[in-house]
């Protein structure tokens, strides 16, 4: 299918849970990292939390390079976690290791990716609808529209907002939230 019709007919889904079983905060939604090891969103509490889904083979791929400035930049107050998807123009086929290699040799990625997930539809994995419902989040619905959309949780963990694809991970609408 042509990603830019992929993409448009995206901006008419809306967000199906499967089921209401999502936990209140997003420190107790479990998840995988990319290696199959649990990844303990607990561990950044204190930390802003930049929520992204990624995908090698994406116009916006080239995302992982600002991703990793900024959080090298921001290490001390802000944690990434990259979440890889194949839902946009099949644009993430790889397994857990292309995936893996790609982000390392690429974009030196050191940030942690998780599992490849479904973040819409029917099986949307919890943490995206922690993320993208009000219901859970507190703040506000959405909808994801396409790969590297950005969601923002503060310190607390909370929503703060989030950002589409075109908006770079170094836009001043994120990096305020981090000054």
């Amino acid at each position: 299918m042509n990603p830019l019709k992929s993409f448009f007919n995206t901006l008419k889904t809306t967000n199906e849970p499967s089921n209401t079983n999502i936990p209140s905060s997003i420190y107790d939604v479990e998840i995988n990292a990319l290696n199959g090891q649990p990844l303990d969103l607990k561990q950044f509490k204190g930390k802003k939390l930049l929520v992204v889904n990624v995908a090698s083979k994406c116009g916006f791929t080239p995302q992982y390079k600002e991703l990793q400035q900024l959080q090298d930049q921001y290490k001390d107050k802000l944690a990434i976690i990259g979440v890889p998807s194949n839902q946009f123009g099949s644009q993430e086929p790889g397994s857990s290791d292309d995936i893996q290699q790609f982000c390392e040799l690429n974009y030196g990625v050191t940030f942690p990716i998780t599992e490849k997930i479904k973040v819409k539809g029917s099986q949307q994995h919890p943490l995206y609808q922690w993320l993208t419902q009000k219901a859970f989040n507190g703040k506000k619905n959405s909808s994801v529209k396409w790969n590297f959309q950005k969601y923002l949780v503060n310190e607390n963990g909370e929503l703060i907002d989030y950002y589409f694809s075109m908006t770079s991970p170094l836009s001043s609408k994120l990096v305020n939230h981090l000054n």
